[in-house]
C-alpha cells in the first residue's frame, strides 16, 4: 500500500489518487496487500475473504522497525520502484516523521482497533487470522504450501 499511496520525494497522494490506484489494483481476480492505511478498510475490505494480522509483542515490533529502517539507511534501498525514495539517518532516527515514531505512537491505538474490527458484525464475510508470533506465521505459512 506504501507504494501506491508514495510519490517520488516523499510527496504524498491525495485520498482521491490514492483509492483510485487501491480500486483499479483490487480489480484484479487475485491480490494481497500489506499495510494499515485504516481509511482504506471500507474499500480493500468489502469483497474480501481473508485478513491476517501480524500482531507480534511490541518489544519485537519496534526491535524489527529500528532494525529494517537501520538497514533500510545504511544500503540507501529505493522503497518504491521509480520513486527515488530512500529511508535516512535523519528522517528515521531524528524526525518527528520517523517510522521508529510512528511505531512508537500507534501500536497501541492500532491493536485496540484491529481487536475491534475482528468482532464488527459489518466484517462478518471475513476470516480473521491473528498472528501472536513468527512461530505461528511460520505454521500458516507451510499450512498454506500444504494445502
Amino acid at each position: 500500500m506504501d507504494a501506491m499511496f508514495w510519490k517520488p520525494d516523499w510527496q504524498e497522494s491525495s485520498d482521491e489518487e490514492f483509492f483510485t490506484k487501491l480500486k483499479s489494483f483490487l480489480s484484479q481476480d487475485t491480490w494481497v496487500l500489506d499495510g494499515n492505511y485504516h481509511r482504506t478498510a471500507e474499500i480493500k475490505w468489502a469483497n474480501i475473504d481473508q485478513v491476517i494480522w501480524i500482531d507480534y509483542s511490541f518489544s519485537r515490533t519496534v526491535y524489527q522497525a529500528v532494525k529494517r529502517t537501520f538497514i533500510r539507511s545504511v544500503t540507501k534501498t529505493e522503497l518504491w520502484d521509480n520513486t527515488g525514495n530512500v529511508e535516512t539517518f535523519a528522517k528515521s532516527f531524528f524526525s518527528r516523521d520517523s517510522i521508529i515514531v510512528w511505531t512508537l505512537k500507534t501500536y497501541k491505538r492500532n491493536r485496540i482497533r484491529y481487536t475491534e474490527i475482528f468482532n464488527d458484525p459489518k466484517y462478518h464475510h471475513i476470516e480473521f487470522v491473528r498472528l501472536k508470533s513468527p512461530k505461528m506465521a511460520k505454521a500458516d505459512i507451510n499450512r498454506l504450501y500444504t494445502s
